[in-house]
């Protein structure tokens, strides 16, 4: 039952694999990693083969567990983006193979070939769960795997030292409470492991999903939905602290003749690269987002007009930046940007008032010329029209 199962979590994982995005790696190594725990089932019912090819056999079956146990230890350090310890995996198996072919073949002490095992399975799963503790996020998922990695540690470490001190009292050939405790036990805990696996992939996967559904694809900046969920928490703030904040609507000038002229390749560059200069202005408080086609929009909480007229010629001048680089060989043609702001004070005004507000400079400074900053309403008429 216990084969079925690994062999079937095994048939689950590698179709996650093939299903699930590029960020999620690692399923494929425990996918293999159960299917080894398959052949090793297999090959261990052959054991009673004679007294030399059933030893032989037995080796086969060990090299085979190590190799499966192995891959689930390089598939997690996989998962969390560490480089897998492949010569740790190799060094554990050549040791283990040595020192159960000693077990077996010279000395015939199953003492020190469960010993062997045991102590050197453990490397493995301490390496998993220092990952795991290291790397993992803060989450529930996380925390039940590591329990799992650590209590599994725990088991096979409890089976080597009892074997030293009770020598074939643990051989798990014969019948007793600990060989049918610990029997039961790791059974149960091959189907646990893939499936704590498996709850964490399952938790970066809801992760990515929605860190897509709230991100630009194209600039890897907030899309409109990601930017109303900022947007309210921002206002929420505002209503508690009796602060304001600023927005700020920019869009780039003439950007239909960059793709006439150049190709909406080098236009999706463009845009790529404004969303770039525009995220290094800005502090890590505020927000960017992508509201489709050429036009992006800025939140800056706490921030006043003053401020944020500062914001916002700085995102023209570092805009400006790359066209000195036509010369010297850029491939990315000029261009400029102009910029509506509004600044919300009143924490009743609700998101479609203000980018309306917003929206309404933003066309004032394109008709007063392009390549310039204009603000909103009659917040401050001294300061209505700004010069690029």
């Amino acid at each position: 039952m216990s084969s079925l199962m690994a062999g079937a979590m095994s048939i689950v994982l590698f179709a996650a694999h093939r299903s699930f995005p590029s960020e999620i790696q690692g399923l494929q190594h425990w996918a293999g990693g159960l299917l080894l725990l398959v052949m090793a089932a297999l090959l261990y019912s052959a054991r009673n083969s004679g007294p030399i090819l059933g030893d032989i056999v037995v080796l086969m079956a060990n090299s085979v567990l190590l190799w499966g146990i192995g891959l689930a230890m390089i598939g997690t350090q996989v998962f969390y983006g560490q480089r897998p310890q492949w010569r740790l995996f190799h060094v554990v198996w050549a040791v283990g193979m040595a020192g159960i072919g000693y077990s077996l073949f010279i000395e015939s002490d199953f003492t020190i070939r469960v010993a062997i095992f045991s102590f050197l399975v453990s490397i493995f799963y301490c390496s998993q769960l220092w990952a795991i503790i290291r790397h993992g996020e803060s989450h529930f998922s996380t925390t039940f795997f590591a329990a799992l990695i650590l209590f599994q540690t725990l088991v096979v470490l409890t089976r080597g030292l009892l074997v030293l001190f009770g020598g074939e009292y643990t051989d798990l050939m014969r019948p007793g409470y600990f060989q049918s405790l610990y029997l039961a036990t790791s059974n149960f805990m091959v189907l646990l492991l893939a499936v704590g696996f498996m709850t964490v992939a399952t938790r970066r996967l809801q992760a990515i999903l929605e860190r897509r559904s709230t991100l630009d694809p194209l600039t890897q900046v907030l899309n409109r939905r990601g930017f109303a969920d900022i947007y309210a928490k921002e206002r929420a703030l505002l209503q508690r602290n009796c602060d304001h904040l600023t927005m700020l609507s920019i869009d780039l000038d003439f950007f239909k003749a960059i793709n006439d002229s150049h190709g909406h390749l080098t236009g999706d560059r463009v845009l790529i690269n404004i969303a770039k200069v525009i995220g290094k202005v800005l502090r890590t408080s505020d927000h960017l987002a992508r509201f489709g086609g050429e036009e992006f929009v800025v939140l800056l909480p706490g921030t006043g007009i003053e401020r944020a007229l500062s914001v916002a010629e700085r995102i023209q001048g570092a805009i400006k930046l790359p066209c000195e680089g036509i010369k010297k060989g850029s491939l990315l043609p000029a261009c400029t940007v102009s910029i509506g702001l509004a600044c919300q004070m009143d924490a009743e005004e609700d998101l479609d008032s203000l980018l309306m507000r917003a929206d309404k400079a933003l066309y004032a400074a394109k008709d007063g010329g392009r390549d310039r900053v204009e603000i909103a309403d009659a917040l401050a008429p001294a300061m209505r029209a700004v010069r690029a």
